[in-house]
């Protein structure tokens, strides 16, 4: 048996990226699970991640090119597991510790400038703190923690591979 193609393993990071994604808008449109502030900057991190496969895909680098895609992927990666993991950290705060419930993203970047937005938005909320979802014992943003680590493990080995 061999080893899929660089381009293949790229397509298929990509395909993981918009699986993700899928799952993200099946929740909220039909488990009616609203994202919160903080989902809503892991939705942008996947997104981004998935791009920067399918374009790694498309483009089939050579050396130089590939390294650039894998570092690229994995300080994406890293920006998705840091707010993933600063949603699991509120979540899991006792109940006296947990932030106040904010405005929405929407109010917040139609009457806040954008630098003010983000520190809000990573500040987080008591929505942020609320566990509405598990599957095998692991909330959604644990999930994508792991997903993001797991996902940078094999842009970083298909994309540094000779």
């Amino acid at each position: 048996m061999s080893i899929p193609s660089k381009q293949i393993v790229n397509l298929m990071g990509s395909v993981c990226c918009a699986g993700m994604m899928a799952f993200a808008l099946y929740s909220q449109y039909v488990l009616l699970l609203n994202p919160c502030p903080l989902c809503t900057l892991q939705r942008i991190t996947v997104i981004t991640l998935g791009v920067t496969f399918l374009v790694a895909a498309i483009h089939s680098p050579q050396k130089i090119a590939s390294r650039i895609y894998a570092v690229l992927s994995v300080l994406v990666a890293a920006l998705g597991v840091a707010v993933a993991g600063w949603h699991v950290h509120l979540q899991n705060l006792p109940a006296d510790e947990v932030p106040s419930c904010g405005p929405g993203l929407e109010y917040m970047l139609g009457n806040f400038p954008l630098k003010d937005v983000f520190g809000m938005v990573l500040k987080g909320s008591g929505e942020c703190a609320e566990v509405s979802w598990r599957f095998l014992g692991l909330t959604m943003p644990t999930w994508v923690v792991i997903s993001m680590i797991c996902l940078a493990t094999v842009a970083t080995w298909n994309n540094l591979r000779r």
